[in-house]
């Protein structure tokens, strides 16, 4: 059965604020007191909720250019924690299976923002 855009929006809405909690447990356990994870923490910590807060700005939005502007700033917040999420996790500060499970669903959110945005950019 084929969803509507309103209760995809909802899902998809769901989904990304699901992915912040898991994104906030995740910092939680990152040593506090090692000076990359500190300013790491903070950058993912902004980015991770900005791609929320910027996604359920998009879905209220009131034009078809407000919805992909928000949705753009959703996007480049999600590509952003993508690279602090890889930067520690390649650096060897955190658990690389838990960073690795955080960048794939990241990969999906992305693709799935990227493609709204350029179907949006499209009409």
């Amino acid at each position: 059965m084929r969803t509507s855009n309103k209760e995809f929006s909802e899902e998809f809405k769901k989904r990304i604020y699901r992915f912040i909690i898991e994104l906030i447990k995740f910092i939680e356990k990152l040593p506090k007191d090692d000076p990359v994870c500190r300013v790491a923490i903070n950058q993912v910590i902004r980015s991770g909720t900005s791609m929320g807060a910027n996604y359920v700005e998009a879905i209220a939005g009131s034009s078809k250019k407000e919805f992909t502007n928000y949705l753009s700033h959703s996007l480049k917040s999600s590509n952003e924690t993508k690279f602090w999420l890889a930067l520690l996790r390649d650096l060897g500060k955190c658990n690389a299976e838990y960073a690795n499970k955080l960048i794939k669903e990241l990969i999906e959110i992305s693709n799935i923002l990227g493609s709204s945005v350029r179907t949006m950019r499209k009409k």
